[in-house]
């Protein structure tokens, strides 16, 4: 992709904020705000309107499952089909929603002012898919059930860091999405992207080896989330304009 050699007034006027030191409150991106009320919108549906059996319905033609990829097509229509990325839509308890939440505030909002909705679109349901893929080489054939946002949330930490640790000067949360995106030999010799994700890998080590859980919904995927993290880490170069 190739970035445009005009700066858009919108460009122009965040960098004069910066540096005259202004940041707004409350800025984030109204697509991510859309994308989260309708998290909110399914998990409050499910909670508080659907009967258990419906729900249980919903969960079994959305959720994502190893064991569908071990049966007959013919046995399960166009289930598996969707259900890489419907999944990410679905989470196992308000803890589990607002905890994905709160992450995909603090790494989404830069992603998706950089890359837009339309490459966030694809992202997205990328980022999804690779969770679960990886999830799958662990768990081939296995009756789970995998639900949340988690593995695309992972997916816009690895993405991020290929851009707000950026030695650019431009310190600043809200206007991260200006620094240049390094390249994967720059990232990988920047000490605190290597902080930053030496801590994240260790995080879900940890929480795959028990030793503590986040989010309030049980079982952690943490697969999912390395796998979506190496997704926007490794491919994030595809979808970023600003080369």
């Amino acid at each position: 992709m190739e970035r445009d050699q005009l700066a858009t007034p919108a460009e122009t006027d965040a960098e004069s904020d910066t540096a005259r030191g202004r940041e707004p409150a409350f800025n984030l991106p109204a697509g991510l705000t859309g994308i989260l009320l309708f998290l909110i919108a399914v998990h409050a549906l499910r909670t508080y309107l659907l009967s258990a059996a419906a729900d249980q319905e919903l969960i079994l033609n959305f959720a994502f499952l190893p064991v569908r990829y071990t049966l007959p097509l013919s046995e399960q229509g166009l289930v598996w089909l969707w259900t890489p990325v419907t999944y990410s839509f679905l989470h196992g308890s308000w803890e589990h929603l607002i905890f994905n939440i709160f992450w995909m505030v603090a790494f989404g909002a830069p992603v998706v002012r950089r890359i837009g909705m339309v490459r966030l679109a694809v992202f997205w349901c990328l980022s999804a898919a690779a969770a679960v893929a990886l999830h799958t080489v662990f768990h081939w054939g296995e009756i789970i059930v995998v639900v949340g946002a988690s593995g695309v949330v992972s997916g816009f930490m690895g993405a991020a860091a290929r851009f707000v640790f950026s030695p650019s000067g431009r310190i600043s949360r809200q206007f991260a999405h200006l620094n240049r995106r390094l390249s994967l030999t720059e990232t990988l010799a920047n000490r605190s992207v290597l902080v930053f994700t030496g801590i994240w890998f260790l995080t879900n080590f940890l929480v795959g080896l028990g030793v503590f859980s986040v989010g309030g919904a049980g079982s952690v995927a943490w697969e999912a989330h390395i796998g979506g993290f190496l997704f926007g880490f490794l491919l994030f170069g595809f979808f970023d304009p600003r080369d």
